[in-house]
């Protein structure tokens, strides 16, 4: 058997798997069981030496297609899965040719959305999984990503301070362009409200969806919140020349809903008693990316807004609003965050990433002062999560053996 391996970084590792065999058939030992979403492929979860990859058996030119659209989406920056490889030229011990496969690496702490409504999540939770989903949406289209399978299926979530973040994990039917048209963005759309309805459908059949959320309201509901979104993003504003602190709000809007604008549009009226401003160039990530820039933390962009407004509340309480602001931002990281998270015992920190503990921590705090009725120490809430509300939250190997396949469904779609 003669492979062919297209990668960025080749890793050696990927020759030792077994390539000979059909996806279907490898052996146990070499899987991790983590759950899967639903996919029209054989996908299985691979334990690597240095991590465990996803690898979905696919027609090769269709593997490549995924592989490069993923790739720009990286160099973008946009929500996806990393892809990692393609392995073609594969046959069987007969030497019949087998699919190529996509090899992308796996997304801690993310599951997929079957995996979550599982839990039995109350509509409060379901509305915010179905909103991260719509800004994932809002995000591609205005980066110009065509997404062409719009699904909570091809869609994994990761937590982000009380909230959900999304990743696109599927991009087999995606198109990337300069700009999408209105058509591209209403065929999407429409594509997206099948789907969701669809898939709502399906957790309500499975008694898997709280009684009181309706699927296709749900659907029209997540539509609406795309379009104000969307309309935010991209809307031409006008106002009186007197009231220029009004370009300053669009953009702090914008800020709030976690966009930075790199770019605005703004022209005047002839005689100049008229403004109207648009947003050229907006990406999201704004908090984020403030927080990277500040103490070098990689994290969701609620957990950035999160940490920050614990960095400025760290900042007055020492009395250092005139200080430099990076410096402060180290004193803060080394003082308080990374103490704060390493004081989880080493067995219980697979149970949430670092920036997602301490958001936990900070309400924990909320709550044992609101009890006490006196201001608690980060530390003592540190220890009373530690002990009481740690160890029963469901980590990675909570749900080891949990395969979505396995979820009882009783309607197609």
């Amino acid at each position: 058997m003669a492979l062919d391996i297209s990668a960025a970084r080749p890793d050696p590792a990927l020759l030792d798997l077994p390539w000979q065999v059909p996806l279907e058939q490898w052996p146990a030992d070499r899987l991790a069981a983590l759950p899967r979403g639903i996919s029209r492929h054989v996908v299985r979860f691979v334990k690597m030496p240095g991590g465990v990859v996803a690898v979905k058996e696919i027609q090769a030119d269709l593997a490549r297609r995924e592989y490069e659209t993923l790739r720009m989406m990286g160099r973008l920056d946009l929500p996806a899965v990393t892809p990692l490889a393609v392995i073609s030229g594969r046959t069987d011990a007969h030497g019949e040719p087998l699919d190529a496969c996509l090899v992308t690496r796996h997304l801690r702490f993310a599951l997929p959305y079957r995996a979550i409504f599982s839990q039995r999540m109350q509509p409060d939770t379901a509305r915010r999984v179905l909103d991260a989903l719509a800004v994932l949406l809002a995000r591609l289209h205005i980066t110009g990503v065509f997404w062409g399978d719009v699904s909570l299926s091809n869609t994994l979530f990761r937590r982000d301070a009380g909230d959900f973040a999304a990743y696109l994990v599927d991009a087999e039917t995606a198109s990337i362009y300069e700009q999408l048209s209105d058509g591209q963005r209403a065929h999407d759309l429409q594509i997206a409200h099948a789907n969701l309805a669809g898939e709502l459908m399906d957790l309500e059949a499975g008694d898997l969806l709280d009684s009181s959320i309706d699927p296709v309201e749900t659907a029209n509901r997540i539509m609406h919140r795309y379009e104000l979104l969307w309309r935010e993003l991209t809307a031409t504003e006008r106002f009186g020349s007197g009231e220029r602190w009004k370009v300053e709000d669009r953009i702090s809007r914008l800020n709030n809903l976690g966009f930075d604008v790199d770019e605005l549009a703004i022209t005047t009226d002839i005689d100049g008693t008229h403004l109207q401003i648009r947003p050229k160039v907006v990406d999201i990530g704004y908090h984020s990316r403030r927080m990277m820039q500040l103490t070098g933390l990689d994290v969701q962009e609620n957990q950035a807004r999160r940490l920050l407004n614990d960095l400025d509340s760290y900042r007055a309480a020492t009395d250092r609003q005139n200080d430099d602001e990076a410096q402060v931002a180290h004193d803060w990281l080394s003082r308080i965050y990374e103490p704060a998270t390493r004081s989880v015992p080493a067995e219980l920190r697979s149970k949430l990433e670092p920036a997602e503990l301490f958001h936990e921590l900070l309400e924990h705090r909320w709550y044992l002062s609101e009890q006490a009725g006196r201001d608690m120490t980060l530390q003592d809430a540190a220890d009373d999560y530690v002990n009481t509300v740690l160890p029963h939250k469901p980590d990675e190997a909570a749900v080891l053996g949990v395969d979505t396949d396995e979820i009882p469904i009783r309607v197609s779609f």
